[in-house]
Protein backbone atom coordinates (compact mmCIF):
# COMPACT_ATOMS: atom_id res chain seq x y z
CA UNK A 1 0.00 0.00 0.00
CA UNK A 2 1.31 3.11 -0.79
CA UNK A 3 0.41 7.07 -0.18
CA UNK A 4 -1.42 7.39 -3.11
CA UNK A 5 -3.93 4.30 -2.54
CA UNK A 6 -4.36 6.28 0.87
CA UNK A 7 -5.03 9.51 -1.08
CA UNK A 8 -7.28 7.89 -3.35
CA UNK A 9 -8.92 6.10 -0.41
CA UNK A 10 -9.40 9.05 1.38
CA UNK A 11 -10.82 11.37 -1.49
CA UNK A 12 -13.25 8.66 -2.64
CA UNK A 13 -14.58 8.00 0.98
CA UNK A 14 -15.35 12.34 0.63
CA UNK A 15 -16.68 12.37 -2.19
CA UNK A 16 -18.51 9.58 -2.17
CA UNK A 17 -18.06 8.84 -6.02
CA UNK A 18 -15.51 7.34 -7.96
CA UNK A 19 -16.09 9.57 -10.59
CA UNK A 20 -15.98 12.82 -8.69
CA UNK A 21 -12.58 11.66 -7.33
CA UNK A 22 -11.09 10.84 -10.41
CA UNK A 23 -11.36 14.71 -11.26
CA UNK A 24 -10.11 16.08 -8.57
CA UNK A 25 -7.19 13.30 -8.33
CA UNK A 26 -6.42 13.63 -11.98
CA UNK A 27 -6.47 9.54 -12.59
CA UNK A 28 -8.79 7.94 -14.73
CA UNK A 29 -11.63 6.05 -13.02
CA UNK A 30 -10.52 2.81 -13.71
CA UNK A 31 -7.23 3.51 -11.93
CA UNK A 32 -9.18 4.91 -8.64
CA UNK A 33 -11.42 1.66 -9.04
CA UNK A 34 -7.42 -0.18 -8.67
CA UNK A 35 -6.42 1.92 -6.04
CA UNK A 36 -9.66 0.76 -3.45
CA UNK A 37 -9.27 -2.60 -5.03
CA UNK A 38 -5.80 -2.72 -4.06
CA UNK A 39 -6.54 -1.77 -0.35
CA UNK A 40 -9.30 -3.88 0.13
CA UNK A 41 -6.79 -6.94 -1.37
CA UNK A 42 -3.73 -5.35 0.96
CA UNK A 43 -5.91 -4.91 3.67
CA UNK A 44 -8.43 -8.21 3.65
CA UNK A 45 -11.48 -5.64 3.67
CA UNK A 46 -14.25 -3.96 2.19
CA UNK A 47 -13.56 -0.29 2.51
CA UNK A 48 -16.85 0.68 0.62
CA UNK A 49 -20.42 -0.33 -0.81
CA UNK A 50 -21.41 0.00 -4.10
CA UNK A 51 -24.76 1.87 -3.91
CA UNK A 52 -26.60 3.62 -6.52
CA UNK A 53 -26.12 7.12 -5.14
CA UNK A 54 -22.22 6.05 -4.85
CA UNK A 55 -19.67 4.68 -2.42
CA UNK A 56 -20.59 4.52 0.63
CA UNK A 57 -18.26 3.52 3.63
CA UNK A 58 -18.76 0.29 5.19
CA UNK A 59 -17.44 0.07 9.18
CA UNK A 60 -14.29 -1.41 8.76
CA UNK A 61 -14.01 1.93 5.98
CA UNK A 62 -15.05 4.63 8.49
CA UNK A 63 -12.51 2.89 11.40
CA UNK A 64 -10.08 3.27 8.77
CA UNK A 65 -10.43 6.62 7.11
CA UNK A 66 -9.32 8.79 10.45
CA UNK A 67 -6.34 6.92 10.44
CA UNK A 68 -5.41 7.51 6.86
CA UNK A 69 -6.01 10.76 6.84
CA UNK A 70 -3.80 11.15 10.12
CA UNK A 71 -0.95 9.31 7.76
CA UNK A 72 -0.93 12.03 5.46
CA UNK A 73 -1.09 14.70 7.21
CA UNK A 74 2.21 13.12 8.90
CA UNK A 75 3.87 12.77 5.60
CA UNK A 76 2.63 16.45 5.06
CA UNK A 77 4.41 17.22 8.09
CA UNK A 78 7.71 14.80 7.48
CA UNK A 79 8.07 17.09 4.40
CA UNK A 80 7.90 20.13 6.16
CA UNK A 81 10.10 19.52 8.15
CA UNK A 82 12.79 18.13 5.92
CA UNK A 83 12.47 21.77 4.26
CA UNK A 84 12.88 23.55 7.46
CA UNK A 85 16.23 21.82 7.65
CA UNK A 86 17.51 22.19 4.66
CA UNK A 87 17.05 25.93 5.35
CA UNK A 88 15.19 26.82 1.57
CA UNK A 89 12.09 26.24 -0.10
CA UNK A 90 12.04 23.67 -2.48
CA UNK A 91 9.07 21.08 -3.90
CA UNK A 92 5.75 21.28 -5.71
CA UNK A 93 3.04 23.88 -4.63
CA UNK A 94 0.09 23.02 -6.51
CA UNK A 95 -2.59 25.52 -6.71
CA UNK A 96 -6.14 25.40 -7.56
CA UNK A 97 -8.02 28.73 -9.60
CA UNK A 98 -11.37 28.67 -10.78
CA UNK A 99 -12.24 30.31 -14.24
CA UNK A 100 -13.66 33.46 -12.58
CA UNK A 101 -10.83 34.03 -10.19
CA UNK A 102 -8.39 36.99 -10.17
CA UNK A 103 -5.81 36.50 -12.94
CA UNK A 104 -4.30 39.30 -11.69
CA UNK A 105 -3.40 38.21 -8.38
CA UNK A 106 -2.89 34.14 -9.65
CA UNK A 107 -0.10 35.83 -12.10
CA UNK A 108 1.07 37.69 -9.23
CA UNK A 109 1.71 34.67 -7.34
CA UNK A 110 3.22 32.61 -9.80
CA UNK A 111 5.76 34.95 -11.02
CA UNK A 112 6.71 36.29 -7.50
CA UNK A 113 7.32 32.58 -6.51
CA UNK A 114 9.53 31.43 -9.91
CA UNK A 115 11.57 34.80 -9.11
CA UNK A 116 12.10 34.51 -5.49
CA UNK A 117 11.79 30.71 -4.78
CA UNK A 118 13.30 29.44 -7.62
CA UNK A 119 13.65 25.78 -6.19
CA UNK A 120 9.64 25.81 -5.61
CA UNK A 121 7.32 24.47 -8.89
CA UNK A 122 4.11 25.10 -8.98
CA UNK A 123 1.34 24.13 -10.72
CA UNK A 124 -1.81 25.33 -11.52
CA UNK A 125 -5.05 23.35 -11.60
CA UNK A 126 -8.59 25.03 -12.98
CA UNK A 127 -11.82 24.24 -11.39
CA UNK A 128 -14.88 25.00 -10.02
CA UNK A 129 -15.14 27.06 -6.29
CA UNK A 130 -16.40 23.77 -4.69
CA UNK A 131 -13.83 21.55 -6.54
CA UNK A 132 -11.08 24.05 -5.35
CA UNK A 133 -12.40 23.30 -1.69
CA UNK A 134 -12.33 19.69 -2.19
CA UNK A 135 -8.95 19.45 -3.71
CA UNK A 136 -7.73 21.50 -0.42
CA UNK A 137 -9.63 19.22 2.29
CA UNK A 138 -8.58 15.87 0.20
CA UNK A 139 -4.90 17.00 -0.47
CA UNK A 140 -4.83 17.12 -4.26
CA UNK A 141 -4.48 20.62 -3.63
CA UNK A 142 -2.07 22.34 -1.28
CA UNK A 143 -4.10 26.25 -1.94
CA UNK A 144 -5.98 28.02 -4.31
CA UNK A 145 -8.29 30.62 -5.16
CA UNK A 146 -12.17 30.41 -4.79
CA UNK A 147 -15.30 32.54 -5.10
CA UNK A 148 -16.54 33.28 -1.52
CA UNK A 149 -19.71 34.80 -1.20
CA UNK A 150 -20.87 34.18 2.55
CA UNK A 151 -17.92 33.76 5.66
CA UNK A 152 -14.99 31.44 5.08
CA UNK A 153 -15.33 27.60 6.08
CA UNK A 154 -13.30 27.84 10.04
CA UNK A 155 -11.23 25.33 8.48
CA UNK A 156 -9.31 27.36 5.95
CA UNK A 157 -6.55 30.41 6.33
CA UNK A 158 -7.84 33.02 4.18
CA UNK A 159 -6.72 36.23 2.43
CA UNK A 160 -8.81 38.61 0.45
CA UNK A 161 -7.40 39.25 -2.97
CA UNK A 162 -10.55 40.74 -4.63
CA UNK A 163 -14.02 41.29 -4.80
CA UNK A 164 -16.73 41.63 -7.28
CA UNK A 165 -20.80 41.92 -7.70
CA UNK A 166 -23.21 40.08 -9.60
CA UNK A 167 -25.76 41.86 -12.29
CA UNK A 168 -28.55 40.84 -13.96
CA UNK A 169 -28.45 41.22 -17.21
CA UNK A 170 -29.90 40.48 -21.39
CA UNK A 171 -30.04 40.51 -24.65
CA UNK A 172 -30.65 44.36 -25.88
CA UNK A 173 -34.43 43.99 -26.58
CA UNK A 174 -35.52 40.84 -24.57
CA UNK A 175 -36.28 42.82 -21.83
CA UNK A 176 -37.47 46.50 -21.32
CA UNK A 177 -34.43 48.61 -19.20
CA UNK A 178 -36.51 50.24 -16.89
CA UNK A 179 -36.05 51.78 -13.07
CA UNK A 180 -37.36 49.68 -11.09
CA UNK A 181 -36.81 46.87 -13.09
CA UNK A 182 -40.04 45.23 -14.36
CA UNK A 183 -39.85 42.17 -12.42
CA UNK A 184 -43.43 40.63 -14.08
CA UNK A 185 -41.70 39.97 -17.27
CA UNK A 186 -38.19 39.41 -16.32
CA UNK A 187 -40.15 36.55 -14.01
CA UNK A 188 -41.45 35.57 -17.24
CA UNK A 189 -38.34 34.62 -19.13
CA UNK A 190 -36.23 32.05 -18.92
CA UNK A 191 -33.19 32.67 -16.42
CA UNK A 192 -29.82 31.59 -17.57
CA UNK A 193 -26.54 31.44 -14.54
CA UNK A 194 -23.97 28.80 -13.33
CA UNK A 195 -26.11 26.82 -11.22
CA UNK A 196 -23.19 24.91 -9.70
CA UNK A 197 -21.83 28.22 -8.70
CA UNK A 198 -22.42 29.35 -4.94
CA UNK A 199 -22.46 32.88 -5.92
CA UNK A 200 -24.48 32.95 -8.81
CA UNK A 201 -27.11 30.44 -7.12
CA UNK A 202 -27.06 33.15 -4.03
CA UNK A 203 -27.57 35.96 -5.77
CA UNK A 204 -30.08 34.39 -8.08
CA UNK A 205 -32.56 33.10 -4.84
CA UNK A 206 -32.30 36.01 -3.39
CA UNK A 207 -33.89 37.90 -6.09
CA UNK A 208 -36.58 35.45 -6.34
CA UNK A 209 -37.21 35.60 -2.73
CA UNK A 210 -37.02 39.60 -2.59
CA UNK A 211 -39.70 39.16 -5.56
CA UNK A 212 -41.82 36.99 -5.41
CA UNK A 213 -41.56 34.25 -7.58
CA UNK A 214 -39.90 31.31 -9.36
CA UNK A 215 -38.57 31.53 -12.87
CA UNK A 216 -40.55 28.44 -14.93
CA UNK A 217 -37.36 27.62 -16.32
CA UNK A 218 -33.33 27.65 -15.49
CA UNK A 219 -30.96 27.37 -17.72
CA UNK A 220 -27.58 26.01 -15.97
CA UNK A 221 -24.04 26.55 -17.35
CA UNK A 222 -20.84 25.82 -16.24
CA UNK A 223 -18.70 28.39 -17.23
CA UNK A 224 -18.96 32.63 -17.96
CA UNK A 225 -18.00 32.43 -20.96
CA UNK A 226 -21.06 29.96 -21.82
CA UNK A 227 -23.74 32.39 -19.37
CA UNK A 228 -22.60 35.44 -21.07
CA UNK A 229 -23.18 33.51 -24.71
CA UNK A 230 -26.42 32.30 -24.30
CA UNK A 231 -27.70 35.47 -22.57
CA UNK A 232 -26.23 37.28 -25.76
CA UNK A 233 -28.10 35.41 -27.57
CA UNK A 234 -31.37 36.39 -26.32
CA UNK A 235 -32.55 33.15 -24.70
CA UNK A 236 -33.26 35.22 -21.21
CA UNK A 237 -32.13 36.71 -18.74
CA UNK A 238 -28.83 35.84 -16.69
CA UNK A 239 -26.30 36.62 -13.93
CA UNK A 240 -23.25 37.62 -14.68
CA UNK A 241 -20.23 38.84 -12.64
CA UNK A 242 -19.44 42.21 -12.71
CA UNK A 243 -16.48 42.52 -14.89
CA UNK A 244 -17.99 39.85 -17.23
CA UNK A 245 -20.93 41.76 -17.76
CA UNK A 246 -19.27 45.33 -18.31
CA UNK A 247 -17.34 43.73 -21.00
CA UNK A 248 -20.47 42.58 -22.52
CA UNK A 249 -22.25 45.77 -22.46
CA UNK A 250 -19.27 47.41 -23.97
CA UNK A 251 -19.42 45.44 -26.66
CA UNK A 252 -23.17 45.90 -27.19
CA UNK A 253 -23.94 42.18 -26.73
CA UNK A 254 -26.40 42.62 -23.63
CA UNK A 255 -28.18 45.20 -21.34
CA UNK A 256 -27.51 45.95 -17.69
CA UNK A 257 -30.94 45.61 -16.12
CA UNK A 258 -29.85 45.42 -12.00
CA UNK A 259 -26.61 45.19 -9.80
CA UNK A 260 -27.66 42.66 -7.22
CA UNK A 261 -26.90 42.59 -3.67
CA UNK A 262 -24.09 39.97 -3.40
CA UNK A 263 -20.72 40.75 -2.57
CA UNK A 264 -18.18 38.18 -3.64
CA UNK A 265 -15.11 38.16 -2.23
CA UNK A 266 -12.10 36.45 -4.50
CA UNK A 267 -10.12 34.35 -1.55
CA UNK A 268 -6.79 32.48 -1.36
CA UNK A 269 -6.95 29.85 0.43
CA UNK A 270 -5.03 26.62 2.55
CA UNK A 271 -5.99 24.37 5.18
CA UNK A 272 -5.74 26.12 8.59
CA UNK A 273 -4.01 22.77 9.90
CA UNK A 274 -1.44 23.57 7.02
CA UNK A 275 -1.03 27.05 7.43
CA UNK A 276 2.82 27.01 8.67
CA UNK A 277 3.93 24.57 6.09
CA UNK A 278 7.27 26.82 4.73
CA UNK A 279 6.22 26.54 1.56
CA UNK A 280 2.23 27.79 2.14
CA UNK A 281 3.93 30.53 4.36
CA UNK A 282 5.76 32.00 1.68
CA UNK A 283 2.88 32.06 -1.01
CA UNK A 284 0.45 33.42 1.95
CA UNK A 285 2.82 36.37 2.51
CA UNK A 286 3.12 37.13 -1.66
CA UNK A 287 -0.61 37.19 -1.46
CA UNK A 288 -0.43 39.51 1.42
CA UNK A 289 1.49 42.05 0.27
CA UNK A 290 -0.28 44.48 -2.08
CA UNK A 291 0.90 45.17 -5.30
CA UNK A 292 2.13 49.13 -5.59
CA UNK A 293 -0.15 51.53 -7.82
Amino acid sequence: MDLHQLKTFVTVAREGSITRASKLLHLSQPAVSAHIKAMEDTLGLSLFERTPRGMSLTHDGQRLLAKAELTLAAHQELMAEATRSRGELTGKLRIGAGSNSSHEAVGRLLTTLSARFPGVDPTLRHGTSQEILAGLRNGSLDAGFYNEPGQAPPDLDTIEVAEFTIVLVAAPGVVAASDPPDWEAIAALPWIYPTQSACCSRAAQDLFTTHGFQPKRVIGADRQDVTRTLIASGLGVGLLHADTARDAQRKGEVERLLETDTRVRILFACLESRAQDPLLVAASSIMRTRPAD
